[in-house]
């Protein structure tokens, strides 16, 4: 009897997408490292992990928005705004804490925007977002005139531990990340008004018969997507002090991929925080694993595509059949019939 129970359990364990991503990390890790002993070095494992921070931020959004069954496109727009905000605010002489306070303002105001256009007015996600990724990118070129603005001297060291300091040997960087990561867990898990994002991202309609507030659900959602954005602009300020409109170039693919490689649907509803910080470890891990291997760094947009067209078939063959939009219908709200 006890033999069943454990055997149970394990099947219910290794039926789970987290622990699915979880053995593929570590028999990826243990493969690297046979082939490169230098692989699990603290230098390496350091740089693993401030990899991961940044684009982990935008995971979790990512993850939020996709669960609601929408999608968020402007999140590296945003990052690179609101970092050359903050560093053209100091520039000009304003304190550097005045001035992120302002570009968390400024954050919220594109969230509310973009929750207020996806849930008032009725426009697509999809294009909401991927005009403000346009915007938002815009304003970083427009305060630089397209030339990064260096803030070498400018930056107090108090600002620049959080992004460059560790403690106990664990990058700072990594730290936040991880306290982003597990209140979003928890309050997923736990908070009865979080878990309204799943009710409505399973069925909107039903959500609404069962007097959830759906507006207000999706400019919440919105609006933390962006401010988590916000946060990873400052700090990348802080990490490479340098405000730079390139910042974070392509992270909504990075986002997307360790958001649905760790078992968040397209189709909504589903998707969990742990399972993204495995999917964005998993990508990391691959990413340094060709480093370390010498395989050409163009080799490294190429295999994370690859990674996000197979998980984006596996999540469509998973709920093909039980009557939800496909992936092209959720993201320009096109209805069947």
């Amino acid at each position: 009897m006890r033999k069943d129970k454990k055997s149970n359990l394990i099947t219910r364990l290794l039926a789970q997408r987290e622990m699915s991503v979880f053995l593929i990390i570590v028999a990826a890790v243990i493969i690297v490292q046979i082939i490169q002993p230098k692989f699990l070095n603290p230098n390496n494992l350091r740089s693993i992990a401030l990899s991961v921070s940044i684009d982990g931020l935008f995971s979790i959004g990512l993850c939020l928005a996709l669960i609601l069954g929408g999608i968020e496109l402007s999140v590296g727009g945003v990052a690179a705004m609101t970092c050359v905000l903050t560093g053209y605010l100091t520039l000009s002489g304003v304190n550097i804490w005045l001035a992120c306070i302002i570009s968390f303002v400024a954050g919220l105001f594109i969230g509310l925007f973009n929750g207020f256009m996806v849930s008032k007015v009725g426009l697509p996600p999809f294009i909401v977002t991927l005009g403000m990724m346009n915007l938002s990118r815009g304003v970083a070129y427009i305060l630089t005139e397209g030339s990064p603005l260096s803030l070498s001297g400018y930056l107090p060291d108090s600002f620049r531990f959080l992004a460059t300091g560790s403690i106990g040997g664990v990058p700072m960087l990594f730290l936040i990340f991880i306290i982003v990561a597990v209140i979003a867990h928890v309050l997923l898990k736990k908070s009865n008004v979080c878990r309204n994002i799943f009710y409505v991202g399973s069925n909107e309609n039903a959500a609404k018969l069962s007097a959830i507030n759906v507006d207000k659900v999706k400019i919440s959602v919105y609006i933390t997507v962006a401010l988590l954005s916000t946060l990873a602009g400052i700090l990348s300020l802080g990490r490479f002090n340098v405000a730079t409109p390139e910042l974070s170039v392509g992270a909504e693919t990075t986002a997307i991929s360790a958001a649905v490689i760790g078992g968040t649907s397209f189709t909504g509803g589903v998707g969990s925080i742990l399972g993204t910080f495995l999917g964005i470890v998993l990508l990391k891990v691959v990413n340094s694993a060709l480093v370390m291997l010498n395989v050409s760094v163009y080799w490294q947009d190429f295999v994370q595509g690859a990674i996000l067209v197979l998980a984006v078939t596996m999540d469509y063959v998973t709920h093909r059949k039980n009557g939800k939009p496909s992936v092209i219908q959720r993201l320009f709200c096109i209805r069947k019939g």
